[in-house]
């Protein structure tokens, strides 16, 4: 007889992560079930842009609102649950600080509690991040880092992290989080930095534009690929003990060299088309972070593959096809 497959949800299946993990789900043959806050009114661009929406079912539900999570649960019966879900932008965390707390705190939450209330078996992973370190400043952060948050979006998957800690202790849930470092793709808006830059480059190679203004050019960060980084949360979840790992290249990378590797790609000097403006500098910024990520690599054997200048490059190709595509 053949093995019923397992189900994943995904809460914030639209997202940049939501949409890789689906596709990298489908491929190992689990039915995927996301959700969005209106499924009938979704778009949906990112899984229309990997080919798989007709392979995904979408529920109305979000993760901030317990009844639509227990609903939800219910449902699907999930073997494995992910919460990639609540915005994701830094920058508009300082904009929108009480809906970043609510979103992510309530939601990881809501979710936490609707697994234990059912007394569901679902393995839980939630979506940590290197934002919860803040400043590294001795050296690559690991899962031993203490937490000092610089935003209200550091603040909130903060507190998300160790609820997820508290529940796998008190009630013996499988529930882990995974601390990821930046890590891009095409999929990424164009709010965050380095769609901003891709853009921009592309821009001023096609004559729409002369200049790209930009704040901050000393910051470190260290930038992975997204489609590598949803291996590492599914990787996570098929570990027989639930664990916190930093998931990150390991290499550390200033937004200069970023902004210099995108346009010497295009043949062109980024100073000769660079204005640095103070008013798009962050109310409180991280200067450093790099992670270590050698627990993940002994535990699981993950390791991520893809990194600067490669990242600069890929991200450039894919936006150049794209808007060849829609020419």
């Amino acid at each position: 007889m053949t093995a019923k497959p397992k189900t994943a949800l995904i809460f914030g299946i639209s997202g940049q992560d939501g949409a890789y993990l689906a596709k990298l789900l489908i491929e190992k043959g689990y039915r995927v079930v996301g959700t969005s806050r209106d499924a009938e009114q979704s778009s949906f661009a990112n899984l229309h842009a990997l080919g798989i929406v007709e392979r995904v079912s979408v529920k109305s539900a979000v993760a901030f609102d317990f009844r639509s999570v227990v609903q939800v649960l219910n449902d699907s019966a999930p073997d494995e649950i992910y919460n990639l879900a609540a915005q994701s932008s830094v920058g508009l965390s300082f904009d929108q600080p009480a809906e970043t707390l609510q979103g992510i705190v309530n939601g990881t939450l809501n979710i936490l509690e609707a697994i234990r209330l059912l007394k569901s078996d679902a393995r839980f992973y939630n979506a940590s991040s290197s934002e919860c370190f803040g400043n590294i400043i001795k050296a690559p952060a690991d899962e031993t880092t203490a937490f000092h948050p610089c935003s209200p979006y550091g603040v909130a998957k903060a507190a998300a992290h160790w609820l997820v800690v508290n529940y796998r202790s008190a009630y013996d849930l499988h529930a882990c989080s995974g601390i990821l470092f930046n890590h891009e793709s095409p999929l990424r808006p164009k709010r965050f930095v380095t769609q901003k830059v891709i853009h921009g480059v592309l821009d001023i190679v096609a004559k729409r534009s002369e200049r790209l203004q930009l704040g901050n050019l000393s910051v470190r960060r260290d930038w992975g690929w997204a489609p590598e980084y949803v291996e590492a949360m599914w990787l996570m979840l098929q570990r027989d003990t639930a664990d916190d790992f930093v998931v990150a290249t390991g290499v550390e990378t200033s937004l200069e060299d970023f902004v210099a590797s995108a346009f010497a790609y295009c043949g062109l000097d980024w100073k000769n088309h660079v204005d640095l403006m103070p008013a798009l500098r962050r109310p409180s910024d991280i200067t450093y972070s790099v992670g270590n990520p050698s627990l993940m690599h002994q535990r699981t054997g993950w390791a991520a593959q893809c990194r600067m200048p490669d990242l600069t490059g890929r991200l450039i190709d894919a936006e150049t096809a794209r808007r060849a595509h829609v020419r």
